[in-house]
């Protein structure tokens, strides 16, 4: 009997792992995106003959090493093996060690093609096709099948060391992870549940659409049980995925608590043999932001593969890998940290990053699992916001203000292809009709019945110079051009999926203002495949209600599950009004502005502390707080300005001081919004004067349309749904422990309806309804329900 392999790993992997040597190499020829490379390869195979096969399945092993992979492509007739490769620009630009992992890759396939089909020779043939022009070049080679036998070996031999040592960190990992238990004395209130139901959708492979509120301990919640599970049922890895910084931080702390990070000085536990890996972004990892990326400008991209190897043992013995920790380790070794995470992804336990890692067009971790097999879990914090998020992953702009910039700077290898842009960017904007500018401070605004006809292409033609003349210039590369070439990409990447789920419109700011783009609508076309490729998927957010809205836009499977989970906090510990008496609809805004103030004195007189009072627009938070300090002077205010940078909104959430008191002004849905933590009596109150509607603009009047068109729900997808998720996360910055108690006033007649409030959530107290007097009558106060639950 053959030997039970006791590690598998990809041809792509172990050829990244032993093939490539030399310098980092990012200079300025972006790569063909996922969908060109596989449009490539179809190309390429639709020029063979008959009989010609693709996707070939190969496998081999070597000393208790399964190695397999998919070559590309195979003649049976001439015996020719293949390995197509995409490019953009020049071949010459090609590094060399980039050519000679693609031999290894090659090679490797050449070998378990000879074993498995009895050949004493083939021919392996790297096709390069350039995907601007569909130009192929093919580089051939004849070779023996003893030669690529012992190459296979010495391969193997390679990272057969790397191989046992993960294979004997997989049994301790697993080992440590059945005997996991819950770092607390007890779980708090929900939480047991929620641990219950994360770690039953592991099982079963399913996903999860967990609505857990503040307080429940949702992050250790959902990691412990997901963590508990892995070993139980075969998962590789698991991806803990946040929308903020902050998120992150919060994921490491849990991890922390389960005992993955490294002991503080002195006598303390082993640490749980977990690899944990906190993915940051190029620009906040990068040690030298004024440098290129490649060996012959920044020192820790020069011989970067060289020292790989040593970087990437010291890494994996540290374990932890949070920021600091990897930049630790990549600067005593001379290696570029943000490179070395992107190395250290593929043999990670846990990474922690931005949703952008998963469900992205060009999502790392996500590419390394479809890539090696993996079995990955999926834990979304936050979620509710992962149809924004995703919605602009897949939109794109083309400003018009950068071309005509550019074209009075440009070289003049650049000058036909930018002249030739700018005139059908003129074409465009003439057939769209739209004047110079749209009603007073806001610019014509019109959604294109689709994709202007030749702007794909006039695309693709300036791309391909911008990119031919950096690989020859280098240090020519300005900003602006990069910017222009990264939009020009992005636009004609999603121009070739447009369709329904998207829309494309023309904004006209002025005379040579003009801003074009593709946006998102519908995010679950896109999406779908990242759920599907997910071993289970766990997101979880305090307002994930309704769950078909979720459901429908983010395409997730059919058999996923819906939980709403009980609230730690008691009705008692909330008081809930509604000023039914008010409305802040745009045109009755002016009438809403004298008793908005009057409430929030009113309240701050009979309970003096800390309040936040939430907006629908800057314009509308202004009119309120000028008229606010004009009557009221005593009362200290603060307020949320456009653009504010880090230190000012950190300045801003330092004004409320435990025993502080006033009133924070700030807009629905921005950085206040939500994501902030203030307890006890560091905020006592909110004010809520909106709905959180989205203006109903074209755009949005649009949105409407094609949702309805495509699930039925056009005013509650586009409009409703939206703003009480952004109402409810605001709402819910007031209690954020068991001994917090405070207020929410909702002001707005809309906010009494049956409809709007049976979407609050269920363990809010009877909200007390102050309702419009008829003409003549005095005002009442009703006690309502604030939930239908």
């Amino acid at each position: 009997m053959s030997e039970a392999p006791s590690y598998r790993v990809a041809v792509r992997a172990l050829c990244a792992f032993t093939a490539r040597t030399g310098d980092l190499d990012h200079r300025f020829t972006p790569a063909p995106s996922a969908r060109e490379g596989i449009a490539g390869h179809a190309q390429v195979v639709a020029r063979r003959g008959p009989g010609y096969e693709t996707e070939v399945p190969l496998a081999g092993r070597y000393r208790g090493l399964a190695v397999g992979g998919r070559a590309d492509g195979y003649d049976p007739a001439t015996h020719r093996l293949e390995e197509i490769k995409t490019h953009r620009g020049s071949l010459e630009r090609m590094a060399a060690n980039q050519r000679t992992l693609h031999w290894a890759q090659l090679k490797v396939y050449g070998a378990l093609l000879c074993a498995e089909r009895g050949l004493d020779t083939v021919e392996l043939a790297l096709v390069y096709l350039e995907v601007a022009s569909g130009r192929e070049t093919v580089l051939t080679e004849r070779a023996e099948a003893s030669a690529l036998r012992a190459f296979f070996a010495d391969q193997c031999e390679r990272f057969l060391a790397w191989a046992e040592q993960e294979a004997a960190h997989r049994e301790r990992r697993d080992a440590a992870l059945r005997t996991l238990g819950f770092p607390h004395g007890d779980f708090r209130p929900g939480q047991r549940a929620l641990a219950e139901g994360v770690y039953k959708a592991a099982a079963t492979g399913r996903c999860l659409l967990a609505q857990a509120p503040t307080g429940i301990g949702k992050t250790l919640g959902t990691l412990f049980p997901m963590l508990a599970a892995t070993p139980r049922h075969g998962l590789d890895r698991l991806a803990f995925l946040t929308m903020k910084t902050p998120g992150r931080r919060l994921a490491l702390d849990a991890l922390a608590c389960l005992g993955a990070a490294p002991a503080p000085a002195g006598p303390s536990p082993e640490r749980l043999p977990l690899r944990v890996l906190e993915l940051v972004a190029r620009d906040k990892a990068c040690e030298h932001p004024d440098r290129a990326c490649h060996g012959e400008a920044c020192p820790l991209a020069a011989g970067f593969f060289d020292r790989l190897p040593a970087a990437r043992s010291a890494a994996v013995e540290r374990g932890w890998l949070d920021r600091d920790g990897l930049r630790a380790v990549a600067l005593a070794h001379d290696v570029c940290p943000y490179y070395l995470g992107q190395e250290l992804a593929r043999w990670c336990d846990v990474a922690v990053g931005d949703v952008n890692h998963w469900f992205d067009a060009s999502a790392l971790l996500h590419g390394l699992a479809r890539e090696n097999g993996d079995r990955v879990g999926l834990l979304v914090d936050e979620a509710h916001n992962l149809v924004g998020r995703a919605r602009g992953m897949y939109s794109a702009e083309l400003d018009q203000r950068r071309l005509n910039r550019l074209r009075r700077t440009a070289p003049g290898a650049l000058k036909g292809p930018l002249s030739r842009l700018a005139r059908r960017w003129q074409s465009v904007v003439k057939a769209a009709g739209l004047s110079e500018a749209g009603e007073p401070g806001r610019p014509a605004y019109r959604v294109l019945a689709g994709l202007p006809d030749g702007l794909a292409g006039t695309l693709q033609g300036v791309a391909a110079a911008i990119t031919d003349y950096l690989g020859e210039h280098p240090g020519r590369a300005s900003a602006e051009l990069q910017e222009l070439l990264f939009e020009a990409l992005a636009f004609t990447r999603l121009a070739e999926t447009f369709g329904a789920h998207s829309l494309c419109d023309l904004s006209r700011h002025g005379r040579g203002r003009a801003v074009l783009g593709i946006r998102n609508l519908v995010p679950a076309d896109f999406l779908a495949p990242r759920f599907a490729a997910a071993r289970a998927a766990v997101l979880f957010s305090a307002t994930l209600s309704p769950p078909e809205y979720h459901h429908d836009l983010l395409g997730l499977p059919e058999a996923s599950v819906w939980r709403d989970f009980p609230s730690p906090f008691a009705a008692e510990q909330l008081e809930v009004r509604i000023r039914g008496d008010i409305s802040t609809r745009l045109a009755d805004r002016p009438a809403s502005v004298a008793p908005i103030v009057s409430e929030l004195a009113d309240q701050f007189r009979r309970r003096p502390g800390n309040y936040l009072a939430f907006f629908s627009s800057f314009a509308y938070l202004a009119a309120v707080h000028e008229r606010f300090v004009a009557e009221h002077p005593a009362i200290p205010v603060w307020a949320q300005t456009r653009g504010m940078g880090e230190g000012e909104r950190e300045a801003f959430l330092g004004c409320f001081r435990p025993g502080g008191e006033g009133i924070g002004f700030a807009v629905l849905g921005g950085a206040f919004g939500e994501g902030i933590d203030l307890p006890g009596e560091r905020l006592v109150g909110a004010f809520i004067a909106t709905l959180g509607l989205p203006p109903a603009d074209p755009f949005n009047e649009v949105l409407k349309a094609r949702l309805a068109a495509r699930f039925g729900r056009g005013d509650d997808y586009a409009y409703r749904i939206p703003g009480l998720i952004k109402v409810v996360q605001a709402a819910g910055r007031v209690i954020r422990g068991p001994a917090d108690r405070g207020l929410v006033v909702l002001m707005d007649d809309r906010f009494a309806r049956a409809e709007v409030r049976e979407r609050l959530p269920g363990w809010w107290p009877p909200a007390e309804t102050l309702q419009a007097p008829r003409r003549g009558e005095a005002s009442t106060r009703v006690i309502t329900s604030s939930s239908a639950s």
